[in-house]
């Protein structure tokens, strides 16, 4: 689920071959684009005008990123996208628009980070730092850089325009999500052992805790623990007073920071 920018509108994929897009006053269904498999991901442009939306890899279909201006209802009656780009080789895991929508940032399965053109579709760059799967991508506030997390047990943040790998975050479980503070030089990470593993492994073990890294110095300095299971998803207030955590555990968890947090400086 994502929100245009001014927060009216809310796009949501799911895994019942469907794309569908809301007004978030009403509830009301605005639009609805019938996929051939399950949605993965999506997301509005800068502008709130155009979508773009990833399918799995499955069944005999391809991955797909499909692009839709919403302005033009025949594209939306008809549920014929401007523009559809295949991703044969690695289905896309994970996707985020980037700055001035121009391009879209893809992550892959096997660990490419590959950026599409938004205007012709064709690859502008790819990279691959990762060695498995990207589980999400998110990006900084002025959307300049942007952090991956992956199964490898690895976060690692990005120049958005470049690809230039910039820094690493290491831990010793999958990690499932990444976010970027807002205000201060932060990031926080969730993630854990791996779902299936879970009914075996104790939540001391599990390592369920969300855990926070200076940006700059990529040194861990602090773990809030709450989550018995997996966190599947992190993110950051846009004020950058607070966080939430979605676990495995089927809680979503909202912290609010103590004013000491906002004081603390690394020291080596």
């Amino acid at each position: 689920m994502t929100q245009s920018g001014d927060t009216k509108q809310v796009l949501t994929g799911s895994a019942d071959n469907s794309c569908r897009l809301w007004d978030c006053e009403t509830g009301k269904q605005l639009a609805f684009f019938k996929t051939s498999s399950a949605v993965r991901t999506g997301g509005f442009d800068f502008s709130g005008n155009i979508i773009m939306f990833t399918t799995d890899k499955q069944m005999g279909y391809h991955c797909y990123v499909s692009f839709f201006d919403i302005r033009d209802p025949a594209q939306i009656s008809n549920n014929e996208p401007y523009m559809k780009v295949p991703a044969s080789e690695s289905k896309i895991t994970s996707a985020v628009w980037g700055p001035l929508g121009e391009f879209v940032i893809a992550g892959h399965e096997n660990g490419e980070l590959v950026q599409y053109s938004a205007k012709s579709g064709e690859i502008m760059t790819k990279v691959k730092e990762h060695t498995k799967q990207i589980n999400d991508i998110q990006t900084s506030l002025d959307l300049t850089m942007f952090i991956t997390a992956s199964k490898d047990s690895t976060a690692k943040l990005f120049d958005s325009a470049s690809f230039e790998h910039l820094k690493t975050f290491r831990t010793e479980r999958p990690v499932n999500s990444a976010a970027i503070s807002p205000i201060v030089e932060h990031v926080v990470l969730g993630g854990g052992q791996e779902a299936m593993d879970v009914t075996t492994t104790s939540t001391r073990i599990g390592k369920f805790e969300a855990r926070f890294f200076h940006l700059s110095f990529e040194e861990e300095f602090g773990r809030v623990k709450g989550h018995f299971g997996p966190i599947n998803s992190v993110a950051f207030h846009p004020d950058g007073k607070s966080y939430s955590s979605g676990g495995e555990d089927g809680y979503v968890r909202i912290h609010h920071f103590d004013p000491q947090y906002f004081e603390f400086e690394m020291e080596f």
